[in-house]
């Protein structure tokens, strides 16, 4: 009989400790200047960024992206770029350029060196199916911008 081995999901609490999870909430937490979410738990700070198939349907793609959904899209990226400083040590600073209709581009930059770019479509409904996705979404970045980092330490390095 075949042994057969199974993928174990992660659990919520697992997916909430990853780093790129545990920045987000900080970065989120800063935000918070009067206060106002101090009663709300990490899990539901992050309860705008997923979106399930039906939500994401229900956002009108027409018209300017909604203030609140590109703030979204900032903290996001600035997450990453976090992570992407706690994990390095270089300083990573984020770029987003937004056309009216929800087109654009954000890349974070690391010295000379472009550790992440990404080109942003549909902005309007920009969010993850799930928890595991925001956290597999961030985390893939993060390791790939720390890989770039590595991989070339003479740029990143640049001006330091």
């Amino acid at each position: 009989m075949a042994d057969t081995a199974t993928v174990d999901t992660p659990t919520e609490e697992e997916l909430m400790a990853t780093p790129f999870v545990r920045e987000l909430v900080k970065v989120l937490r800063a935000q918070d200047t009067h206060g106002t979410w101090e009663g709300k738990s990490d899990r539901k700070l992050l309860d705008p960024f997923i979106l399930t198939a039906e939500q994401r349907r229900e956002v009108p793609i027409i018209g300017d992206p909604d203030p609140e959904t590109l703030w979204r899209v900032e903290l996001f990226y600035n997450a990453i770029g976090v992570a992407i400083e706690r994990e390095t040590g270089n300083m990573v600073t984020p770029m987003m350029k937004m056309s009216h209709e929800g087109f654009g581009r954000i890349v974070l930059i690391a010295g000379r060196l472009i550790v992440v770019n990404k080109q942003l479509r549909d902005v309007h409904r920009f969010g993850f199916p799930s928890l595991l996705k925001l956290a597999e979404g961030g985390g893939k970045f993060v390791s790939e911008g720390a890989k770039m980092i590595q991989d070339y330490p003479q740029v990143a390095n640049y001006g330091a």
